[in-house]
């Protein structure tokens, strides 16, 4: 039988670690995610160390606990004002974690199956890239894969922001269609 939130939370007042240990595992996912949501995808190690940081501070104030809210509700309270405090500490600094390490970091490794599809719809998209003219395939791996904005990619391509707009917009349209036409969907 699954014990509620509340019942662990009872339990772990009284000093259960196995309860508070259970709390951890239902929460620390999702704690990481919030964290994740409002550092920013750069700042993974920062989001792990708010973590961290929430659920001393949840093992500390457990006690107080009065359940007047839900336990979610409380914990991603303190998680929220645990980001947003490191947030204004740290909004200088760089970041040095890309989309990878963040998509490594809050997904588990898909199975077989879905590295095939996966595989496949990738290909399917070089393929279809590859027959855009090639100022729309510059502008869509200057913004989608480098990260760099309109005014970046206009100035990299040596056209007006408005231009640059259209070229994202006009290959984004034209890549859709085409996968469409393959069976892949683009919602």
């Amino acid at each position: 039988m699954v014990e509620s939130d509340s019942q662990l939370v009872a339990r772990a007042q009284t000093g259960d670690q196995q309860s508070f240990a259970e709390l951890v595992r239902r929460y620390s996912a999702p704690v990481f995610r919030l964290a994740v949501s409002i550092l920013g995808r750069e700042f993974v190690p920062e989001a792990e160390d708010v973590a961290q940081e929430v659920f001393l501070k949840v093992h500390h104030a457990i006690e107080s606990f009065r359940g007047e809210a839900e336990f979610s509700s409380w914990i991603y309270r303190i998680t929220f004002n645990q980001a947003v405090n490191l947030k204004a500490r740290v909004r200088f600094r760089s970041p040095h974690a890309d989309e990878a390490v963040l998509h490594d970091a809050v997904s588990p490794e898909p199975g077989p199956h879905r590295q095939v599809e996966t595989a496949q719809r990738d290909r399917a998209l070089a393929e279809c890239m590859q027959t855009l003219p090639e100022v729309y395939q510059s502008a869509l791996r200057l913004y989608y894969w480098l990260d760099a904005g309109v005014s970046e990619v206009a100035e990299l391509l040596g056209v007006p922001e408005n231009t640059a707009k259209s070229y994202l917009h006009r290959a984004c349209r034209r890549l859709q269609s085409m996968l469409k036409e393959r069976g892949y969907s683009c919602d």
